[in-house]
């Protein structure tokens, strides 16, 4: 009888070891490749809650294809608050505690710099989904990190042709005062002087992001009395601007060329209130007729019901782009995911895109057109997509702005 219960008391420490065992071991091992992705869903609603429907699409997508190299694929999502702290510690969580293969996300671009510099510290793959910041693939790059949202830069550069080509002196500047809303600023100022020499700008309004004083900014920017004025706030700070400045006459006979607002997260809210005629960039999804763009659509709006926003596009090439980097390495190693995604090429509903080795950033492109009131709503008309290729830095001036790895 001893020896029985010995028996089983031995058998039971055994399974008992087992099971924490395989409870312990790395999702790839239970034929599972967990992705972990850190955003801002409750303080940036408008463009995350699309984006999250574009990874699920996509994640969907993938496991119905048979997944990845044989592995179905997990999605686990944890909300940073807005906060750099604390996307850094649900990150760890997520390395350390959910075991998760990859990490991706990020979309205020203090938050990707904390990724960023966390990919670097414990040398883990990180795919900067939606943040648009330059320094996380130059002054701040790393190997861990690749980027797949035109960059600032990149869509400043696009819309500098179509300032120059107006002509206006005197240009005014408003700008969310953060990582992005600056380096937005201070691109439009050097890309535009170097096309037009003999521009001014006659002033700069800076308020905090998520606070802006509307009255007060739009009243200012009249006082200077710009030809043309250049607009970076977007979300709710661009409603209060816009509904300001149409109050106050501050559009009026002034061209405006502006960042993000031709996005369905941005200009829809606006109804009525839409501007016509400023310039910007955005994402027209009800009069993109390519074959990518209209599978994509008949796909997501069978899912949801719903019409996709530009983050639906950024989530589901996010998601997509994780997939053909692992089944190219065939492996979720970190070294070989970083050597498959230099060079990789990517389907997305805007078309091929690839990651340039040089920096980490891929050439996904943006369209630029103008708005439009029309039937009740904002749209972008007389638009054309800009492909990101042709919007970056010559690999020279990369090395020059890219610290060592």
């Amino acid at each position: 009888m001893a020896t029985t219960k010995q028996s089983l008391r031995t058998g039971l420490a055994a399974l008992a070891a087992l099971g924490a065992t395989a409870l312990a071991a790395p999702a790839h091992a239970q034929g599972v490749i967990k992705i972990g992705e850190v955003n801002s869903y409750k303080a940036q609603p408008l463009f995350l809650e699309p984006y999250k429907k574009g990874m699920d699409l996509a994640v969907e997508e993938i496991n119905k294809a048979g997944g990845i190299n044989g592995k179905k694929v997990e999605l686990v999502s944890r909300d940073d608050n807005g906060n750099p702290g604390d996307a850094v510690r649900v990150a760890e969580e997520l390395v350390s505690r959910e075991k998760v293969d990859v990490l991706t996300g990020a979309f205020l671009s203090n938050i990707g710099l904390a990724l960023t510099d966390f990919a670097k510290q414990k040398k883990f793959f990180y795919l900067a989904s939606e943040p648009l910041t330059d320094k996380i693939v130059w002054a701040d790059g790393n190997r861990y990190t690749f980027r797949l949202r035109p960059s600032t830069y990149m869509q400043v550069a696009m819309l500098v042709p179509e300032a120059a080509a107006m002509k206006k002196k005197r240009w005014a500047l408003v700008f969310p005062n953060y990582e992005y809303g600056q380096s937005a600023a201070a691109t439009f100022k050097q890309l535009l002087k170097a096309a037009q020499p003999d521009v001014e700008f006659v002033a700069e309004q800076a308020p905090p992001l998520g606070r802006v004083d509307a009255g007060s900014v739009v009243q200012a920017l009249a006082d200077a009395k710009p030809d043309a004025i250049f607009n970076v706030l977007f979300a709710a700070d661009l409603a209060k601007f816009v509904r300001e400045g149409n109050t106050r006459g501050l559009f009026q006979g002034r061209e405006v060329v502006s960042l993000l607002t031709g996005e369905p997260e941005y200009i829809d809210p606006l109804k009525a209130e839409t501007p016509t005629g400023w310039v910007v960039t955005g994402y027209p999804w009800y009069a993109i007729k390519t074959p990518e763009h209209e599978a994509f659509l008949k796909a997501y709006q069978a899912k949801f019901n719903d019409y996709p926003r530009l983050g639906s596009v950024v989530g589901y090439s996010a998601i997509k782009s994780l997939a053909a980097g692992i089944a190219k390495a065939g492996s979720t190693d970190t070294a070989k995911l970083i050597a498959a995604f230099e060079g990789l090429q990517v389907d997305t509903p805007f078309g091929k895109i690839s990651y340039r080795p040089q920096d980490h950033q891929s050439t996904m492109g943006a369209y630029v057109g103008r708005t439009k009131y029309e039937n009740g709503k904002g749209l972008m008309v007389d638009f054309r997509y800009l492909d990101g290729a042709k919007f970056q830095p010559s690999d020279a001036e990369v090395k020059k702005l890219r610290s060592a790895d």
